[in-house]
């Protein structure tokens, strides 16, 4: 475990929150809201089920909240009773296309939906930060954007959230965001972990269809056939990988679907083929986006064939901010001891649409471990695997946290 850098006079911390004590209050009614989300998951951009979950859970607290226009998003704005900045505080609320095999007496009772990810106890944990922080409210120094997001998983909600003036809710733009994400796997029971710099991979799509001119399997001189040349290009892509991208700023091109043909005697006109692009910096992104498409059609070029290459962007890098990775470390550390935190040695090659909030305002996207007692964490299903389980023990532990960043984020 790394050493945290000695904080900055700044950075000291206020009065005490006291919200370790105060969350056992809460405790109860949180761990509640989880396990109905996560009976009843939703995916994509429109939750109206669950963003009707979270605007019960926040219902009497001091808020003002507004609802998206063109997704099922809350955004619920606490101004403290003392002048100060904003800090935005975010969680995710959508579930994943997958069926649940955990046996939970909570299970997801919608067919083909699963929280698989743990966005569920997110909501929780946000709903809880809320109810501490509004508590305190006449001791706050400033406001606490929440966030509650639907659509990370796809097709992403952060950036119509930004469109449709998250950033200016409480009226100034926030100095700082936080977020906290759930593992089931991976990292102990109730750890916390961050890094600073890039901490998950920007993930674009390359999309490509290789056009030649059909023929009889016995006869290719007569075709112009586009598999071998395909082939070509999936190696040659990962040629492209070891020889063209510094091996200290790293990229993934993973070919996840190949597709041509429909017979084995018959040469098709065109062989198509899908990939998912990594990458841990904006420099690099742009080189694998341009090198992609280069060894694409040059490959084509060479077989006499033509190609159509379409290279899709998606989540840009999921950068945190050094100084605010200190300090949610720290914070961390404080609150719950050194050994419930550890710093991340490497990115996660994962995307987020946290990303485009990042991008914007400095801030940390941190992990925290949620794996059931009694399951090796380095054995444990992932999270997106229909087995994935998460210990909602960890909830009120992660709403101090969250409510923490922003009291004391607030208070420098």
């Amino acid at each position: 475990m790394s050493t945290l850098a000695s904080p900055a006079p700044a950075d000291a911390a206020p009065a005490d929150s006291g919200f370790r004590a105060a969350v056992q209050d809460h405790a109860a009614d949180l761990i509640a809201l989880r396990r109905a989300v996560h009976r009843h998951p939703e995916i994509g951009l429109h939750l109206p089920r669950t963003q009707a979950a979270v605007l019960q859970a926040l219902d009497g607290l001091p808020l003002e909240i507004t609802t998206g226009r063109s997704l099922n998003s809350v955004v619920a704005v606490l101004r403290g009773g003392l002048p100060g900045p904003v800090v935005l505080l975010r969680g995710d609320m959508d579930a994943l296309p997958v069926t649940e095999l955990t046996g939970l007496e909570y299970a997801s009772e919608v067919p083909g939906a699963m929280h698989a990810c743990g966005h569920d106890l997110h909501v929780a944990m946000l709903a809880g930060a809320a109810r501490l922080l509004s508590a305190v409210r006449d001791r706050l120094p400033g406001s606490v954007v929440f966030m509650f997001q639907p659509g990370e998983e796809g097709p992403g909600g952060a950036e119509p959230m930004i469109a449709e003036g998250l950033l200016e809710a409480a009226g100034e733009h926030p100095v700082a965001a936080y977020c906290l994400h759930v593992l089931s796997a991976l990292e102990p029971f109730g750890r916390f972990s961050t890094r600073r710099g890039p901490m998950l991979a920007a993930a674009d799509t390359l999309k490509v269809t290789v056009r030649g001119a059909g023929g009889h399997g016995s006869a290719p001189q007569f075709a112009k056939d586009p598999i071998p040349a395909a082939c070509e290009m999936v190696t040659a892509l990962q040629t492209f990988v070891t020889r063209g991208i510094d091996i200290f700023d790293p990229a993934v091109i993973t070919v996840g679907t190949f597709h041509a043909g429909t017979v084995e005697n018959v040469i098709p006109a065109q062989a198509e083929f899908g990939a998912t692009l990594r990458s841990f910096s904006p420099a690099t992104r742009e080189r694998v986006r341009q090198g992609v498409l280069d060894v694409v059609h040059g490959i084509a070029a060479a077989h006499g064939l033509t190609a159509d290459a379409e290279y899709v962007p998606g989540y840009p890098v999921t950068m945190n901010d050094g100084g605010e990775a200190e300090f949610a470390a720290r914070t961390a550390a404080e609150l719950f001891g050194e050994d419930r935190f550890a710093w991340t040695a490497n990115p996660v090659a994962g995307a987020e649409d946290m990303s485009y909030v990042l991008e914007r305002v400095p801030g940390a996207f941190v992990y925290l471990g949620a794996c059931p007692p009694g399951l090796d964490p380095m054995t444990a299903p992932l999270n997106h695997a229909p087995e994935a389980r998460y210990d909602d023990a960890v909830v009120p532990d992660g709403a101090v946290l969250l409510a923490e960043l922003a009291w004391r984020r607030l208070s420098r």
